[in-house]
């Protein structure tokens, strides 16, 4: 999987977020990236860099130590690259295109539909790698909390309305939640 898509899975953060990623941004002692700014395509002024979508956005998300793994080769590869077409210095941006420029979100939206049909996977939103995440942290039980922090949400309100189908457990489940804590007393 291209460290980008790596990226998106295993942290949870959003497309422009992921495009606006510096290298100063990333950690790899402490395995983590900091949020701070997101990439935006406007019709009138073409790329720009802005503040993430809400003071909430702005965070620092642990990443497995894969997914360092996985920057730290797709580092060494950049730096090649870049000598190989005599571009020199390091790039400011973990993300970009042969040149060293940022790469636009509706290329890169475009780029993983053309992979996932070239591979024959289904047809699906680059976003949907965010929605995979949340839904394998809610899956594991994490709470709520944690995972709208992570997310990027201004609330749990906003996770909890986007992923409720996800929390539908049996009746009996409760039931016996209820029963365990209660130790069987009543």
């Amino acid at each position: 999987m291209h460290p980008i898509a790596t990226l998106a899975l295993l942290s949870g953060a959003r497309r422009g977020e992921l495009l606006a990623l510096r290298w100063c941004d990333l950690d790899v002692d402490k395995g983590s990236i900091r949020i701070e700014r997101s990439l935006e395509h406007t019709r009138a002024g073409g790329l720009r860099f802005k503040e993430p979508k809400t003071p909430d956005s702005v965070r620092v998300i642990s990443l497995p130590a894969g997914a360092v793994e996985a920057l730290k080769a797709h580092r060494v590869r950049q730096l090649e690259q870049r000598m190989m077409l005599g571009q020199g210095g390091r790039p400011e941006l973990v993300f970009t295109t042969l040149d060293g420029d940022p790469i636009t979100p509706d290329v890169l939206s475009k780029a993983w539909s053309r992979q996932t049909a070239a591979k024959g996977m289904p047809q699906v939103h680059f976003h949907a790698l965010r929605h995979t995440h949340a839904s394998m942290l809610i899956s594991e039980g994490i709470d709520i909390v944690q995972i709208s922090k992570r997310l990027g949400h201004a609330s749990p309100t906003i996770t909890l309305n986007t992923y409720s189908h996800l929390f539908k457990k049996d009746d009996d489940d409760l039931v016996s939640a209820l029963e365990k804590a209660l130790g069987g007393k009543i």
